[in-house]
């Protein structure tokens, strides 16, 4: 093995001469762990969601409660998005995946021990502190191990662990409950799966320039690095020093000097408008089942996943088509407009299942709001990366997810009091109207998607 050494220390795992393991292909491993993680995150968080006509039940919740302890749960996540992009901008993936996993695990398994709203909006803040750190993480992961046209897709398969979370969820969960005979056990079983996903991420994740199953070729691809075919140059030649711009040891900048950036306000100001739509079906979708259609636990674990595979198709179309468009010549810029505006306007399809009295009518119909929002939130993933650089775009993305906190926590506990005294056709209206304005907001302030420059640190 060749290794070059940099000020920063010794990259290996880039230059080799052909010798030792390799895995081919080994970007697309390092995101499959992160959709496993993503998977693991959403069946934590779903837990309670599937089992709520149980749980309130038990604890004598009503929808105005209910929508409270999410609401806890969603100012732990607002919170803490932003400082979990701070976390892994200064103390990396591997080590920021780690805290994540470990706060939102031992909160999952906890919930087994909930006597009443309090207990419960305890443990959900605390499960929110946790499991806001997987999507500025997953963020920077795409960042330093994609190159920029497989950017939107590698978000697509990533993202698509939510919405598969989502799919495997229901059924598993009543499955577990109808096994225990209880719901606490469900919550002790499901929480346990991070510690398991912990094991596989220490024994395989390293940074690009330190990977020692990272194959040189695979490298350039990473890096954009044209010419393939070039001899290993010398430390001191210009790629060496393109190598010691790619390790992390940069200081991250303030989120004072990201916020000048009117592109910084034009994600977060998007996502406040238009994350509470997804938040509202992953929340709400059981109860709403139960209390508009009649389904028992078991019709939920049959059919609740149903617009999740929506989802899921629309997760991987949307990073598909992007990155198909840009091959195709399209710039970052209409490219990623386009496939967001057409996203955009799938999702008042919501709005229709206000006023439908046939339940497969009302889930086909927020399959086709899952799916746009879908294309939507994978490619607006991407515009960190498309605006700043890699130390920038997990301070970014955490931003962006704040603001997406604060507008879901504020539809979510509103969705609880409304529904207590209206019904749920004024909520599922107002989520159509979102997604449009939310879009147009994003354009506008956003101007042309490409490279500000380097954010001041």
């Amino acid at each position: 093995m060749i290794d070059l050494k940099t000020k920063s220390g010794v990259i290996s795992g880039v230059d080799q001469s052909g010798e030792g393991f390799k895995i081919p292909g080994m970007r697309w491993v390092i995101i499959t762990l992160i959709f496993f993680a993503t998977l693991i995150n959403y069946i934590d968080r779903l837990t309670i969601s599937v089992l709520a006509p149980l749980i309130t039940k038990d604890l004598n919740l009503t929808n105005t409660e209910f929508g409270s302890v999410a609401t806890w749960f969603l100012v732990a996540y607002t919170i803490s998005q932003s400082l979990s992009g701070k976390l892994y901008d200064s103390i990396g993936i591997k080590k920021g995946f780690t805290v994540s996993i470990i706060i939102w695990s031992v909160a999952a398994v906890s919930h087994a021990f909930a006597v009443g709203q309090r207990s419960l909006s305890a443990l959900r803040f605390v499960l929110g502190i946790g499991e806001a750190g997987n999507w500025p993480g997953a963020a920077k992961t795409v960042a330093e191990w994609f190159p920029a046209r497989q950017r939107a897709l590698a978000m697509g398969i990533f993202n698509s662990g939510a919405a598969i979370g989502s799919i495997v969820a229901p059924p598993i969960i009543v499955g577990l409950t109808a096994y225990f005979g209880h719901w606490q056990e469900t919550f002790i079983v499901t929480g346990l799966l991070g510690f398991i996903w912990l094991i596989l991420w220490w024994l395989i994740y390293d940074t690009p320039e330190r990977h020692k199953w990272l194959s040189k070729s695979e490298y350039r691809v990473i890096r954009e690095i044209e010419s393939e075919k070039e001899p290993v140059p010398a430390p001191e030649t210009t790629i060496a020093a393109d190598l010691q711009q790619a390790v992390p040891d940069e200081k991250a900048p303030s989120w004072m000097s990201i916020l000048s950036y009117r592109q910084t306000w034009a994600i977060v100001l998007a996502r406040f408008l238009v994350d509470p739509v997804w938040w509202l079906y992953i929340t709400w979708l059981p109860l709403f089942l139960h209390q508009v259609y009649g389904f028992d636990l078991k019709q939920i674990g049959l059919f609740a996943w149903v617009p999740f595979v929506a989802a899921d198709a629309g997760s991987l179309f949307g990073g598909w088509l992007s990155g198909f468009l840009i091959s195709r010549g399209w710039s970052v810029n209409a490219a990623r407009k386009t496939v967001i505006g057409f996203a955009a306007l799938l999702m008042p399809a919501g709005i229709f299942a206000a006023f439908t009295s046939d339940a497969m009518v009302a889930l086909a119909l927020i399959g086709v709001v899952l799916f746009g929002f879908q294309v939507w939130i994978n490619n607006v993933q991407t515009l960190p990366s498309d605006f700043y650089s890699s130390k920038s775009v997990g301070s970014v993305a955490g931003l962006g997810g704040t603001g997406a906190g604060i507008g879901s926590a504020i539809f979510i506990f509103t969705t609880g009091w409304v529904v207590d005294n209206f019904s749920y056709t004024p909520i599922l209206v107002t989520a159509g109207i979102l997604a449009p304005v939310g879009t147009a907001v994003l354009f506008l302030l956003a101007g042309r998607i490409q490279k500000v420059g380097e954010v001041r640190t």
